[in-house]
């Protein structure tokens, strides 16, 4: 009996020091990065104009990749907008950006070079657009613009394509009925201090902290575009289907509106990629997008609009299979 004790103290003490190993063991997996690698390399991101909606969040999704993908290197391009980010994606001289979804439909529909490969990550947040002319200009519609100089984008840009789109609506030829000006958002706003032109469009997020800025120190106002001229969007077909009617809060410009609301149109904007990007670097991008929303959205309003309810819906583009990896990862 007294033989025993001495064998019963040493199981004892190896189920101990087991049960102590198992544990040091849990803890190293919970508190060591054991599972998936972050990604590596480097890939390029185009945003938008320096003044606009696009870059600002272009900038702060870097930083918020760098802390989730420490290893993944991100380059920012400029660029004119929407139409030019696709055709970039699309011909391989970017790997991610964002861009209107009539401006994917657009280049889809024309079949150029690419156009195929382009997959989608996220719906992210809507572009507004904004026909902007001063207080104490006549014109009360988009067809009162007829005979005017009016600035409506650089070719390349998602503004130049909904422009287009609204004034061929309001009966308006934009080659022939106004004098077009290829002017982006970083020189619309002077131009019509300086009486240059005498309206410009805008499409972008709200707030654009250009036409803000514009307000402060000019009287400006937003013209309104009503549900009948969306009727005949729609009317157009093509991409001119993803347009639909919005309203314009009140408090979006509060010196620009005064208190008013302004009806206008919207069109969705998609953080897209190509078919051949790395399925693991794309489902690990799109959940720090969704992440990251109210960290990008307190500097940046519209980011505050992502949703992961309706972030899954990217039409016209199929989902890339990375995203759907992290949908389905987060699927209730």
């Amino acid at each position: 009996m007294l033989q025993a004790l001495p064998r019963l103290r040493r199981r004892h003490a190896l189920l101990g020091s087991a049960a102590a190993f198992v544990v040091f063991g849990l803890l190293l997996w919970w508190l060591l990065p054991l599972g998936e690698e972050s990604p590596g390399g480097t890939v390029t991101f185009s945003t938008g104009t320096p003044t606009g909606v696009y870059q600002k969040y272009g900038k702060l999704l870097k930083q918020a990749i760098a802390k989730d993908m420490p290893k993944l290197d991100v380059t920012l391009l400029d660029s004119d907008g929407s139409q030019e980010n696709v055709r970039k994606v699309a011909t391989g001289k970017a790997d991610f950006t964002i861009a209107a979804a009539d401006a994917v439909a657009t280049y889809e529909l024309a079949g150029k070079p690419g156009a195929g490969r382009l997959r989608g990550c996220a719906r992210l947040y809507d572009d507004y657009v904004h026909l902007v002319v001063p207080r104490s200009s006549s014109v009360q519609s988009v067809a009162d613009l007829r005979g005017r100089k009016v600035a409506v984008g650089p070719s390349g840009s998602g503004v130049r394509l909904i422009a287009e789109h609204v004034l061929k609506a309001a009966g308006l030829d934009a080659a022939k009925d106004i004098t077009p000006l290829s002017e982006g958002i970083g020189t619309m706003p002077g131009l019509l201090k300086q009486h240059k032109i005498d309206a410009f469009f805008w499409s972008g997020g709200l707030t654009t902290s250009a036409i803000t800025e514009l307000s402060k120190g000019f009287d400006i106002r937003l013209v309104p575009i009503g549900s009948a001229l969306v009727k005949r969007l729609h009317e157009q077909g093509d991409s001119s289907s993803y347009y639909r009617a919005a309203v314009m809060p009140a408090d979006a410009y509060p010196l620009a509106q005064q208190g008013s609301s302004v009806q206008t149109i919207a069109v969705a904007n998609l953080l897209m990629t190509r078919e051949d990007m790395d399925a693991t670097l794309t489902e690990q991008l799109t959940r720090t997008v969704i992440d990251s929303r109210d960290r990008i959205g307190s500097q940046v309003h519209a980011a505050q609009l992502v949703d992961l309810r309706t972030a899954i819906y990217t039409d016209p583009l199929a989902l890339h299979e990375g995203a759907r990896r992290y949908y389905r990862s987060v699927k209730p």
